[in-house]
Order: structure tokens, then C-alpha cells, then sequence
């Protein structure tokens, strides 16, 4: 599933192509979601604003002469989205939205279909606000300290691996980069959330800032569908110390990598360098 780093690339390099750009027109393909929330037909003539991210939405702010507002993407577990410049490619038929702008043909491709596409007049209106709400810190936020993240762990009595991956605390620690981060922190991931003393909370903050930076950094990971919009495919997958590697020797104490499911999803930890 796209992570918060792989729609931060995404968002990198779709911006300074789109904005600016005029749309020529929309296409819907088949169903998403949620519906659009708007005629395809309304987006023509619209100008295309900064591309911004929350969480692993992106919003696309549209400007026309009637009408303002906006464009909500979510990836879902299989989307990407592409930006074709020149003749863009036959349809295919997992292509699920298709944006044709002065700058080139933008497709949503997402064959599962839990990605979506929702018009809002705004972030702070329906459905954007709906969607975005419960959304916690932003994980490079100024505002997220090892005081504050501490505070908001302290009253949680579910593990810390389940508490980063609800992302109402932080966003952005999906799977992988959760798994990797409390390696790095050396905190075990069945800890209780309420038992990290804040000297932990803060080595476990600057883990997921260094980790999502990282990841960002080798364009993010692909396991299946993921590609960026230039349809490059992330790396970082290539360079995780306990994702995916259970039985293997860690590559820090040569402790064979453990795999646990926490609320069904795997959890690799290394039981030798991180510890309850």
C-alpha cells in the first residue's frame, strides 16, 4: 500500500509539472470509492494551484472563473498516478481517473480500487474536512516535540507499533517504515504505548523523521504497483534492517529477525537490539 513517503514523491514529482496547468478535460473509469462529487465536465477551464499533501491524501487546489475548490487523491492500496506529457498511452482498464491538462494526461491507475478522487471546495469543507479531521501530526511538523508525543502516547494502552500505524498520533508510519523505525529507536514493537518514558518517545521521533526521510529520499518503496510519475520504482525496500527479513540474522547483532501479526498485519522486529 503507498505510504505517506510514496505520496509525498508522488506529490514531488507531479508539482512543479502541474501547476499552473489548464484542465482540458476529465474522464471517469471504473468506480472508485467514493464518487467524484462533481460533473467531469466542471473541472474544464480550471487552473491547477501548488499540489500540497495531508497524511496520504493529496490535494490538488483548482482556480476557474465560476468555481473554486479543489481535488482530494488517495492512492488507496494499489494507486499511482502518472503524468504523460505528449501523446499519453491507450487506456487501460484499470486506469480510474484521467485528467487532461496543458501540461499532459494524468491517470490514476489503481487495480484494487480503493484508491479515490473527490472534488471539496476546500480542506475545511465536506468531504475534505470529513476525511482529514482525525488525521494526527504531520511527523516533520515543528510543533511535534518529544514532549507533545510523549503527552499523546501516555494515555494509550495499545502497543506502540499498533498506535503509529493508527495515525492519529502521527501520520506517515505505515508498515514498513514503523517496523523500521522502532529497530532504529531499539524499542520493541509490542511495547505498551503508556510504558515509553519520554527520552524514548524522543529517540523513537527522530527514528520515523530519519526513516521517512530516508524512504523519500530512494523515491519510496515498491513491493507490488508502486511507481512514481515518471514511473520510476522506489528503493528503499532494498535497504530495510527487519521488514520483510524473518528468520534472517539481523544486520546489527546476527539475532534471527522475528515476524509477530498485531491487528493483522506482520510486525519484523530484531529481539536481540530492541527491547519492552
Amino acid at each position: 500500500m503507498p505510504e505517506m513517503p510514496e505520496v509525498e514523491v508522488t506529490r514531488i514529482s507531479l508539482a512543479h509539472r502541474l501547476q499552473g496547468a489548464h484542465v482540458l478535460s476529465a474522464r471517469l473509469g471504473k468506480p472508485l470509492r467514493w464518487p467524484l462529487g462533481c460533473r467531469p465536465a466542471a473541472l474544464h477551464g480550471m487552473t491547477i494551484g501548488e499540489l500540497a499533501r495531508r497524511g496520504k491524501y493529496l490535494w490538488m487546489p483548482l482556480l476557474g472563473a465560476q468555481r473554486q475548490g479543489g481535488l482530494l487523491l488517495h492512492l488507496g492500496m494499489s494507486g499511482s498516478l502518472a503524468l504523460h506529457e505528449g501523446q499519453a498511452p491507450p487506456r487501460g482498464s484499470h486506469d480510474n481517473f484521467e485528467l487532461v491538462t496543458s501540461a499532459g494526461t494524468l491517470r490514476l491507475t489503481d487495480p484494487r480500487r480503493f484508491g479515490a478522487v473527490l472534488w471539496s471546495a476546500s480542506l475545511t469543507s465536506l468531504p475534505a474536512r470529513r476525511l482529514l479531521e482525525r488525521l494526527g501530526a504531520e511527523p516533520f511538523d515543528p510543533a511535534l516535540t518529544a514532549a507533545t508525543f510523549h503527552a499523546a502516547c501516555r494515555g494509550r494502552r495499545a502497543s506502540i507499533k499498533s498506535v503509529l500505524l493508527a495515525g492519529d498520533v502521527v501520520v506517515g508510519a505505515g508498515n514498513i517504515y514503523a517496523c523500521e523505525a522502532l529497530f532504529h529507536a531499539g524499542i520493541d514493537p509490542r511495547t505498551r504505548c503508556s510504558r515509553l518514558t519520554q527520552p524514548r518517545c524522543e529517540r523513537l521521533l527522530a527514528s520515523l523523521r530519519a526513516t521517512l526521510t530516508e524512504a523519500i529520499t530512494l523515491g519510496g518503496s515498491t513491493l507490488r504497483d508502486f511507481r512514481d510519475a515518471h514511473g520510476a520504482a522506489g528503493g528503499f525496500q532494498n535497504r530495510a534492517q527487519v521488514y520483510g527479513r524473518a528468520g534472517l540474522p539481523c544486520r546489527k547483532c546476527s539475532t534471527p529477525v522475528r515476524r509477530v501479526v498485531q491487528g493483522q498485519r506482520s510486525t519484523f522486529f530484531c529481539p536481540g537490539c530492541q527491547v519492552r
